[in-house]
């Protein structure tokens, strides 16, 4: 699906209907106030409950839960969010997911994940990462990884903000800040990565 640019300051309609069109505009302020008192509750939650002695597996668990994530903004950016539409009803969802932001990527308002994604999307993970490490007998990582894992998703939406609005001149941020926008001006179905590059080079969608 080929997808213009526009550079209109007025943001692209979405829904006919004012309230579902509503909720297709946040504020990267928004996921900080609801998501940075998730991720700290979860990292409060593991200290709170950790015992006695030194929790070694807590500070672990929030780098692997971080790790995770990075791995998940990748496959859902490339796999999900880029997924290549194979009849008109799938188009319609590709634009409304993602391709919007390709068509009018300055528009401040569509820049960080809407809370009726965000939440479900949280729900769901927190339910995987609960399944999965209770299964294999390590329910006391749970809290810690989850914090990790929900305070590498506010890293990666406020990067995606700041490379789209934000200066970055300098060091590992200018970086970001050029591998992000050559992404949407040069090469779509290269650079995925926002928050970091390294699954880019490990999968090769990084250009030499």
């Amino acid at each position: 699906m080929h997808i213009e640019i526009n550079h209109s300051d007025d943001p692209i309609r979405l829904f006919k209907s004012d309230f579902l069109e509503f909720f297709t505009h946040i504020s990267p302020i928004t996921i900080v106030v609801i998501w940075a008192p998730v991720a700290v509750f979860f990292l409060y939650r593991a200290i709170a409950t950790a015992g006695n002695g030194f929790p070694w597996f807590i500070p672990v668990g929030f780098l692997l839960g971080l790790f995770v994530w990075t791995f998940t903004e990748y496959t859902m950016h490339r796999f999900v969010f880029h997924f290549k539409p194979r009849a008109p009803w799938q188009e319609r969802v590709s634009f409304l997911f993602h391709g919007v932001h390709h068509a009018q990527p300055q528009c401040k308002t569509r820049l960080v994940m809407p809370l009726p994604v965000s939440i479900p999307l949280a729900i769901l993970f927190y339910g995987l990462f609960y399944l999965i490490l209770n299964t294999v007998g390590a329910g006391e990582w749970l809290n810690p990884m989850f914090s990790g894992f929900m305070t590498g998703y506010l890293a990666y939406d406020l990067t995606h903000y700041a490379t789209h609005h934000f200066p970055m001149r300098t060091g590992y941020a200018k970086f970001l800040k050029q591998h992000h926008l050559k992404h949407h001006y040069k090469t779509p179905n290269m650079r995925f990565g926002v928050s970091s590059h390294g699954w880019d080079i490990v999968f090769g969608t990084l250009p030499g």
